[in-house]
Protein backbone atom coordinates (compact mmCIF):
# COMPACT_ATOMS: atom_id res chain seq x y z
CA UNK A 1 0.00 0.00 0.00
CA UNK A 2 1.27 3.52 -0.50
CA UNK A 3 0.15 6.75 0.46
CA UNK A 4 0.29 10.53 -0.69
CA UNK A 5 3.61 12.86 0.51
CA UNK A 6 3.16 16.00 2.01
CA UNK A 7 6.21 18.11 3.17
CA UNK A 8 5.87 19.91 6.36
CA UNK A 9 6.94 23.67 5.09
CA UNK A 10 7.64 24.74 8.79
CA UNK A 11 10.61 22.70 9.04
CA UNK A 12 11.53 21.78 5.08
CA UNK A 13 12.89 24.10 2.78
CA UNK A 14 13.45 26.48 5.03
CA UNK A 15 16.52 28.11 2.83
CA UNK A 16 13.05 29.78 0.67
CA UNK A 17 10.88 32.11 1.56
CA UNK A 18 7.26 30.17 2.60
CA UNK A 19 5.54 30.62 -0.70
CA UNK A 20 8.55 29.69 -2.71
CA UNK A 21 8.24 26.61 -0.34
CA UNK A 22 5.30 25.02 -2.09
CA UNK A 23 7.21 25.02 -5.84
CA UNK A 24 10.13 23.70 -4.70
CA UNK A 25 8.00 20.41 -2.59
CA UNK A 26 6.44 20.09 -5.72
CA UNK A 27 9.75 19.75 -8.15
CA UNK A 28 10.68 17.25 -5.21
CA UNK A 29 8.01 15.26 -5.66
CA UNK A 30 5.63 16.01 -2.82
CA UNK A 31 1.99 15.70 -3.55
CA UNK A 32 0.76 18.00 -1.04
CA UNK A 33 2.24 20.47 1.75
CA UNK A 34 1.43 21.73 5.61
CA UNK A 35 2.51 24.41 7.42
CA UNK A 36 2.61 24.86 11.61
CA UNK A 37 1.39 28.14 11.57
CA UNK A 38 0.97 29.99 8.29
CA UNK A 39 -1.22 32.66 9.52
CA UNK A 40 1.37 35.42 8.71
CA UNK A 41 1.07 34.85 5.06
CA UNK A 42 -2.42 36.27 3.94
CA UNK A 43 -4.90 33.32 3.28
CA UNK A 44 -5.27 34.29 -0.58
CA UNK A 45 -1.83 34.81 -1.07
CA UNK A 46 -0.97 31.29 0.12
CA UNK A 47 -4.39 30.34 -1.62
CA UNK A 48 -2.85 31.65 -5.00
CA UNK A 49 0.67 30.15 -4.49
CA UNK A 50 -0.77 26.43 -3.71
CA UNK A 51 -3.34 26.81 -6.93
CA UNK A 52 -0.10 28.02 -8.99
CA UNK A 53 1.90 24.66 -8.22
CA UNK A 54 -1.66 22.39 -7.97
CA UNK A 55 -1.06 21.05 -4.65
CA UNK A 56 -2.91 20.58 -1.40
CA UNK A 57 -2.92 22.46 1.92
CA UNK A 58 -3.17 19.13 3.95
CA UNK A 59 -2.90 20.42 7.48
CA UNK A 60 -2.11 23.39 9.43
CA UNK A 61 -2.46 24.07 13.31
CA UNK A 62 -4.81 26.50 15.42
CA UNK A 63 -3.06 29.37 16.39
CA UNK A 64 -1.70 28.28 19.97
CA UNK A 65 -0.88 31.41 21.71
CA UNK A 66 2.61 31.10 24.05
CA UNK A 67 2.66 27.86 22.76
CA UNK A 68 5.79 27.92 20.67
CA UNK A 69 7.50 30.06 23.42
CA UNK A 70 7.15 27.72 25.85
CA UNK A 71 3.85 28.34 27.59
CA UNK A 72 0.73 26.02 27.95
CA UNK A 73 -0.81 27.53 24.78
CA UNK A 74 -4.69 27.51 25.00
CA UNK A 75 -6.73 24.31 24.27
CA UNK A 76 -6.30 23.27 27.69
CA UNK A 77 -6.55 26.25 29.89
CA UNK A 78 -10.04 27.41 30.70
CA UNK A 79 -9.09 30.61 32.03
CA UNK A 80 -7.71 31.45 28.58
CA UNK A 81 -11.19 30.24 26.72
CA UNK A 82 -11.75 33.66 25.39
CA UNK A 83 -8.32 33.57 24.05
CA UNK A 84 -9.31 29.72 22.37
CA UNK A 85 -12.33 31.21 20.93
CA UNK A 86 -10.93 34.00 19.00
CA UNK A 87 -8.37 31.33 17.52
CA UNK A 88 -10.59 29.12 16.25
CA UNK A 89 -12.87 32.14 14.57
CA UNK A 90 -9.21 32.91 13.09
CA UNK A 91 -8.56 29.49 11.87
CA UNK A 92 -11.94 29.53 10.82
CA UNK A 93 -11.59 32.16 8.66
CA UNK A 94 -8.49 31.40 7.18
CA UNK A 95 -9.44 27.82 6.06
CA UNK A 96 -12.66 29.43 4.35
CA UNK A 97 -9.65 30.90 1.84
CA UNK A 98 -6.50 28.84 1.77
CA UNK A 99 -8.93 25.44 2.09
CA UNK A 100 -7.04 23.05 4.67
CA UNK A 101 -7.78 19.22 4.76
CA UNK A 102 -7.26 18.95 8.48
CA UNK A 103 -6.78 21.14 11.45
CA UNK A 104 -4.47 20.57 14.44
CA UNK A 105 -5.53 21.69 18.03
CA UNK A 106 -2.74 21.11 19.52
CA UNK A 107 -3.29 20.32 23.48
CA UNK A 108 0.13 22.18 24.71
CA UNK A 109 1.33 22.06 28.19
CA UNK A 110 -0.54 21.41 31.54
CA UNK A 111 -0.82 25.30 32.67
CA UNK A 112 0.93 25.69 36.43
CA UNK A 113 -2.54 26.74 38.32
CA UNK A 114 -4.58 23.72 36.36
CA UNK A 115 -5.09 20.23 37.62
CA UNK A 116 -4.86 17.70 34.68
CA UNK A 117 -8.37 16.75 35.33
CA UNK A 118 -9.78 19.57 34.43
CA UNK A 119 -6.97 20.79 31.22
CA UNK A 120 -8.67 17.52 30.12
CA UNK A 121 -12.04 18.12 30.26
CA UNK A 122 -11.58 22.04 28.98
CA UNK A 123 -9.27 20.61 26.00
CA UNK A 124 -12.17 17.76 25.33
CA UNK A 125 -15.01 20.92 25.33
CA UNK A 126 -12.84 22.74 22.59
CA UNK A 127 -12.11 19.82 20.25
CA UNK A 128 -15.83 19.29 20.35
CA UNK A 129 -16.50 22.77 19.24
CA UNK A 130 -13.48 22.84 16.87
CA UNK A 131 -14.73 19.70 15.07
CA UNK A 132 -18.85 20.91 15.10
CA UNK A 133 -17.22 24.38 13.50
CA UNK A 134 -14.95 23.02 10.80
CA UNK A 135 -17.11 19.71 10.16
CA UNK A 136 -19.10 23.33 8.32
CA UNK A 137 -16.53 23.44 5.98
CA UNK A 138 -15.23 20.33 5.28
CA UNK A 139 -12.72 20.36 7.27
CA UNK A 140 -11.29 17.42 9.71
CA UNK A 141 -10.02 17.99 13.32
CA UNK A 142 -6.99 16.57 14.61
CA UNK A 143 -5.05 16.32 17.93
CA UNK A 144 -1.39 15.26 18.50
CA UNK A 145 0.10 13.98 21.02
CA UNK A 146 4.17 15.06 21.67
CA UNK A 147 6.89 13.82 23.49
CA UNK A 148 7.70 14.77 27.09
CA UNK A 149 11.37 14.84 26.22
CA UNK A 150 11.49 17.78 24.13
CA UNK A 151 8.56 19.63 25.56
CA UNK A 152 8.31 18.48 29.25
CA UNK A 153 4.85 18.95 30.16
CA UNK A 154 3.06 18.84 27.62
CA UNK A 155 -0.90 17.23 28.06
CA UNK A 156 -1.15 14.65 25.91
CA UNK A 157 2.07 11.89 25.32
CA UNK A 158 1.91 9.22 24.10
CA UNK A 159 -0.12 6.75 22.24
CA UNK A 160 -2.63 5.67 25.47
CA UNK A 161 -3.22 9.20 26.39
CA UNK A 162 -3.97 10.24 22.62
CA UNK A 163 -6.16 7.23 21.97
CA UNK A 164 -8.04 7.72 25.35
CA UNK A 165 -8.45 11.69 24.84
CA UNK A 166 -10.36 10.84 21.16
CA UNK A 167 -12.23 8.13 22.94
CA UNK A 168 -13.37 10.97 25.08
CA UNK A 169 -13.92 13.69 22.61
CA UNK A 170 -16.28 11.01 20.50
CA UNK A 171 -16.87 13.41 17.46
CA UNK A 172 -17.31 11.78 13.89
CA UNK A 173 -14.93 14.62 13.23
CA UNK A 174 -12.57 14.52 15.41
CA UNK A 175 -9.36 11.94 14.90
CA UNK A 176 -5.72 11.10 16.25
CA UNK A 177 -2.69 12.90 14.48
CA UNK A 178 -0.15 10.41 14.90
CA UNK A 179 3.83 11.24 14.51
CA UNK A 180 5.77 8.47 14.21
CA UNK A 181 8.80 10.67 15.56
CA UNK A 182 6.83 11.65 19.03
CA UNK A 183 6.19 8.18 19.50
CA UNK A 184 9.42 6.86 19.20
CA UNK A 185 11.01 9.17 21.66
CA UNK A 186 8.81 8.10 24.24
CA UNK A 187 10.01 5.11 23.83
CA UNK A 188 6.99 2.86 22.34
CA UNK A 189 6.72 0.14 20.20
CA UNK A 190 5.33 1.74 17.27
CA UNK A 191 3.61 -1.28 15.57
CA UNK A 192 1.73 -1.18 18.91
CA UNK A 193 1.01 2.94 18.92
CA UNK A 194 -0.44 2.48 15.94
CA UNK A 195 -2.58 -0.77 16.12
CA UNK A 196 -4.18 1.31 19.67
CA UNK A 197 -4.88 4.13 17.66
CA UNK A 198 -6.66 1.79 14.61
CA UNK A 199 -9.55 3.43 13.08
CA UNK A 200 -9.01 6.86 14.85
CA UNK A 201 -6.18 8.21 13.40
CA UNK A 202 -6.60 11.02 10.59
CA UNK A 203 -3.24 11.71 9.75
CA UNK A 204 0.72 10.73 10.47
CA UNK A 205 3.82 12.60 10.13
CA UNK A 206 7.21 11.48 10.63
CA UNK A 207 10.86 11.91 11.45
CA UNK A 208 13.73 9.63 11.92
CA UNK A 209 14.90 9.09 16.08
CA UNK A 210 16.20 10.20 18.43
CA UNK A 211 17.60 13.06 16.26
CA UNK A 212 14.15 14.25 14.39
CA UNK A 213 16.40 14.10 10.98
CA UNK A 214 15.54 12.82 7.87
CA UNK A 215 14.67 9.20 7.34
CA UNK A 216 17.92 7.01 7.62
CA UNK A 217 19.42 9.30 10.26
CA UNK A 218 18.11 7.17 12.84
CA UNK A 219 17.15 4.03 14.19
CA UNK A 220 13.85 4.00 13.44
CA UNK A 221 12.29 0.63 11.95
CA UNK A 222 9.94 2.40 9.03
CA UNK A 223 9.22 -1.05 7.34
CA UNK A 224 7.67 -2.19 10.76
CA UNK A 225 5.47 0.70 11.51
CA UNK A 226 4.08 1.39 8.20
CA UNK A 227 3.24 -2.32 8.14
CA UNK A 228 1.29 -1.87 10.84
CA UNK A 229 -0.24 0.70 9.34
CA UNK A 230 -1.41 -0.60 6.65
CA UNK A 231 -3.25 -3.15 8.97
CA UNK A 232 -5.25 -0.20 9.95
CA UNK A 233 -6.37 0.51 6.73
CA UNK A 234 -5.65 4.10 6.73
CA UNK A 235 -5.79 5.99 3.46
CA UNK A 236 -4.55 9.35 4.49
CA UNK A 237 -1.37 11.58 4.01
CA UNK A 238 1.96 10.57 5.05
CA UNK A 239 3.79 14.56 6.26
CA UNK A 240 7.25 14.57 6.34
CA UNK A 241 8.08 16.65 9.25
CA UNK A 242 11.92 16.50 10.03
CA UNK A 243 14.74 18.93 10.23
CA UNK A 244 16.64 18.60 6.91
CA UNK A 245 20.49 18.30 7.80
CA UNK A 246 21.19 21.10 5.69
CA UNK A 247 19.57 22.24 2.45
CA UNK A 248 16.38 20.20 1.65
CA UNK A 249 17.00 19.71 -1.55
CA UNK A 250 20.25 17.52 -0.60
CA UNK A 251 18.72 15.55 2.17
CA UNK A 252 16.00 13.87 -0.07
CA UNK A 253 18.03 10.51 -0.14
CA UNK A 254 15.38 8.87 1.26
CA UNK A 255 12.50 9.22 -1.40
CA UNK A 256 14.07 7.19 -3.76
CA UNK A 257 14.06 4.41 -1.67
CA UNK A 258 10.34 4.87 -0.25
CA UNK A 259 9.40 5.07 -4.02
CA UNK A 260 11.48 1.49 -4.62
CA UNK A 261 9.60 -0.40 -1.88
CA UNK A 262 6.00 1.32 -2.89
CA UNK A 263 5.53 3.45 0.64
CA UNK A 264 4.76 6.79 -1.27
Amino acid sequence: MSWPLAANLSLLFTELPLLARIDAARQAGFAGVEIQFPYETPAAELAAALGAAELPLVLINLPAGDFMQGGAGLAAVPARQAEFDAALAQALHYATVARPERINVLPGRLAADVERPAALACLVANLRRAADAFDELGVGVCCEAINRLDMPGFLVSGAAELAELVTEVNHPNCHAQLDLYHMARMGEALPESIASLAGRIGHVQFADAPGRGAPGSGGMDYASALAALQQTGYQGWLAAEYRPAGQTSDDLQWLAQWRRVGWI
